[in-house]
């Protein structure tokens, strides 16, 4: 078995920790932590921020740091950081000391999936590339799903305090197998004596010698396919965090459900979600990446309008499982898409420079999210929002680069 395979594999595990437990564990915490801190949305929409916020800083300087020092460094320090934002933001007292932290953990997530889901693009040749990244990416859905289903039982347990154990479980587990993760990551085949997976032999074209900082940051910024990319991006960043950020808090709160079905819905999500970015992938490896994405994101906007406004249960896991099918699809896609535009050796930074787009959208979620529950009384016109993101991002989308025949 080629090694590339290996790479692949440990991407899920990094991607379980450092997306799944690191950053989209917050909504299946969030209402017992406003309540443990009597928070109102607009703060716990604030708290989610500061996580984006640090998430953006390091998506963006991650991706030039990993082209210029090495995947596998950047990832393991960045999940020692996250686990230990984790950690801390089960000591929170008040909201200030809960902001920074989710900033810290903000930091650590941030720094690792640009890193990560580019590895491909070193490892594996064009042909193979969006098989591989669907691989990778079956870290956050899988994450996903331990969160929803783990942790409301872990909160259960423990009673008032739970939401606290949960980080701390949470933060030492991060910690724990960043290890494991740095002992099995490979910045590039010739560290094996390889060559690409699925390639003649010969590595792909891309900047001889040693990258720098400069030289990375001039050759993606001139490609005007990245900045479409990154158009495209933000639309996600957006909607999708939205969605997941006050998933738990809308059925509990505002719907009804108990904890243990509104965590058994969000396990669902995740379940249906690990394998979603594979065919996505060899889809936008048939047809290009183009229509991949206006499709993936029209989707979307489907499963945001059934939440918004489709109330009943049928309506509720519905809008879950077309989200869980389909929400990673763009990720995939969009790594994919770049590894294309940029080369391997430069798809990091390539990445780093779309996640700019994406980390915004990203870190304006939240807050917008938790504004409009608080100044109109529903989640409602927030997940309506989203849709229209989505379909702004379907219609972007058409602009980008056609499949090269």
């Amino acid at each position: 078995m080629h090694y590339a395979w290996v790479i692949a594999f440990t991407g899920i595990l990094v991607f379980v920790l450092a997306q799944g437990f690191g950053k989209m564990s917050y909504s299946v915490i969030l209402p017992f932590m406003k309540d443990g801190l009597s928070l109102t949305y607009t703060q716990v929409g604030l708290i989610g921020t500061g996580n984006f916020i640090g998430y953006l800083i390091l998506s963006v300087v991650g991706g030039f740091l990993a082209s210029r020092f090495g995947s596998r460094r950047v990832i393991f320090v960045c999940l020692l950081v996250t686990g230990v934002g984790l950690f801390l933001t089960g000591l929170s007292n008040s909201f200030t000391f809960a902001f920074v932290s989710r900033l810290i953990a903000g930091l650590g997530n941030g720094g690792v999936p640009v890193p990560m889901i580019t590895l491909p693009a070193i490892w594996f040749a064009a042909r193979k590339r969006g098989l591989a990244m669907g691989i990778v990416n079956m870290g956050v859905g899988l994450g996903l799903s331990l969160a929803g289903l783990l942790l409301p039982y872990c909160i259960s347990y423990y009673g008032r305090d739970g939401w606290r154990y949960a980080w701390y479980l949470m933060g030492v587990t991060v910690v724990a197998c960043s290890f494991a993760c740095y002992a099995l990551l490979r910045d590039h085949p010739r560290e094996k004596g390889l060559t690409m997976c699925g390639g003649d032999g010969q590595q792909e074209s891309g900047v001889p010698g040693q990258v720098t900082l400069m030289s990375a940051l001039q050759r993606v910024a001139g490609e005007k396919e990245i900045w479409k990319l990154g158009c495209v991006y933000l639309m996600f960043g957006f909607s999708y965090m939205v969605y997941l950020t006050f998933f738990i808090a809308y059925l509990t709160k505002e719907i009804g459900f108990d904890m243990l079905e509104a965590g058994r819905i969000f396990a669902l999500l995740g379940v249906l979600s690990i394998f979603c970015g594979l065919p996505w992938g060899m889809f936008s490896d048939r047809v290009g990446r183009r229509y991949a994405s206006m499709f993936a994101y029209l989707t979307l906007a489907v499963s945001f309008l059934l939440f918004a406004f489709y109330q009943e249960r049928i309506g509720l896991y519905l809008s879950a499982v077309i989200f869980g099918l389909t929400a990673f699809a763009i990720p995939v896609v969009t790594a994919a898409a770049v590894g294309d535009a940029v080369g391997g050796e430069l798809a990091s930074a390539g990445f780093g420079l779309v996640t700019l787009f994406f980390g915004i959208g990203q870190a304006l979620a939240p807050f917008i999210g938790g504004w409009i529950k608080d100044a109109t009384g529903t989640f409602s016109n927030a997940f309506a929002l989203c849709a229209a993101a989505a379909i702004l991002g379907a219609c972007s989308s058409y602009f980008l680069k056609k499949r090269s025949l």
